[in-house]
């Protein structure tokens, strides 16, 4: 077994990003959180068009893991595992390639907050959904309050995170906390065939298309905007001219207004 905490292997077009814990449910620890960040950035650069999200082992996530940040003082506790924890979600949330979630064991806190992040997720039947972090007495800290409820709504984050329901996979369907719910030992193969429809589909309208869905829904307008915008000018003929004026040590020539 791998070493790496956090797995990546693209092949075929699709990354498979794997959370490789499997001793501790896939629980995330520091070092997780920061080989996250630097996986979505390999995923980002690399030729896949779509990722396929799972956990090794009997948990896809089982959150973070207590023991990772029980013993942090107040400051580091927001100031690192919070903060650390939100960039690296918000790194997988904003890849430019659809994100396929495979729940084939619980989702609980930081596990819903992880999953949160994909565009699809599909459960197996038997899993459990919920926000148990009031109970210890803490928030759900990685967007638990916030990316949740843009993706799910208010209410059921409410009657997860304030009241501690959980809900088997069918009523997480119902309430639109997944996409599909499968048999037991089947996600995994109904994330290969979702993977395959987007495969089918035009490349770079797909990626335009999923950031225009996140300015929607307010997950990253400011960098998105700006990255469509930035997309279209250095297509123009309008860089080229600026660029070789720039070498060439003259003013560069736009042509004139008609």
């Amino acid at each position: 077994m791998s070493d790496e905490r956090i797995l990546v292997d693209v092949a075929g077009r699709i990354a498979r990003l794997t959370l490789n814990r499997p001793d501790k449910l896939n629980a995330l620890d520091a070092d997780m959180i920061s080989e996250l960040a630097a996986r979505c950035r390999e995923i980002e650069r690399s030729d896949a068009r779509v990722v396929i999200l799972s956990g090794r082992g009997k948990a896809f996530c089982a959150g973070g893991d207590i023991e990772a940040w029980s013993g942090k003082s107040p400051e580091a506790f927001g100031r690192h595992w919070v903060r650390d924890g939100h960039a690296a979600f918000d790194a997988l949330a904003r890849l430019a390639q659809p994100v396929i979630a495979v729940l084939d064991g619980h989702v609980l806190g930081g596990g819903l907050e992880i999953a949160a992040c994909a565009d699809y997720r599909i459960a197996e039947r038997h899993i459990r959904i919920g926000q148990p972090e009031t109970g210890l007495g803490i928030i759900p800290g990685w967007s638990g309050t916030q990316r949740a409820v843009r993706r799910f709504g208010a209410q059921t984050v409410r009657r997860m995170a304030l009241f501690g329901e959980t809900f088997p996979a069918d009523e997480a369907l119902s309430l639109g906390l997944v996409d599909q719910v499968v048999d037991t030992g089947t996600a995994m193969a109904a994330a290969e065939e979702a993977a395959a429809r987007v495969l089918k589909r035009a490349p770079r309208a797909t990626e335009l298309t999923k950031m225009l869905i996140n300015i929607a829904e307010g997950e990253e307008r400011e960098r998105a905007v700006e990255a469509l915008a930035g997309s279209l000018a250095a297509s123009s003929d309008e860089l080229a001219e600026g660029l070789k004026a720039f070498r060439d040590k003259r003013s560069p020539d736009f042509g004139k207004d008609t």
